[in-house]
């Protein structure tokens, strides 16, 4: 079992988020998703059939969230930590990725 507090990817959220920058990822131009992660997770939110590489773009941007899926066989804290990893993700899709349309 591991040694890890219950909220240790909380911890280490609320961490990368105060010095600016994502789980061993730093921001780039000052945002954590890439445009590509952004259409791609958009497209994920539509009824369309999901591509490799969108589920690939998902992933990238889960892992710079802090979730880490190689302990999928041992990890006590799931689903805690993929559900925590997401909720930072959505926040970084509408803060990064929606832009208001000019009407």
């Amino acid at each position: 079992m591991k040694s890890f507090p219950r909220n240790r990817l909380t911890l280490a959220l609320v961490a990368s988020l105060l010095t600016g920058c994502a789980v061993g990822v730093a921001p780039q131009n000052g945002t954590h998703l890439s445009p590509t992660e952004c259409r791609d997770l958009a497209a994920l939110r539509t009824n369309a059939p999901p591509t490799m590489a969108q589920h690939q773009s998902e992933l990238a941007a889960l892992r710079k969230a802090g979730y880490d899926p190689s302990p999928w066989y041992d990890d006590p804290y799931y689903p805690d930590d993929i559900q925590a990893a997401q909720r930072l993700v959505d926040y970084w899709f509408q803060t990064e990725c929606q832009r208001p349309q000019a009407g």
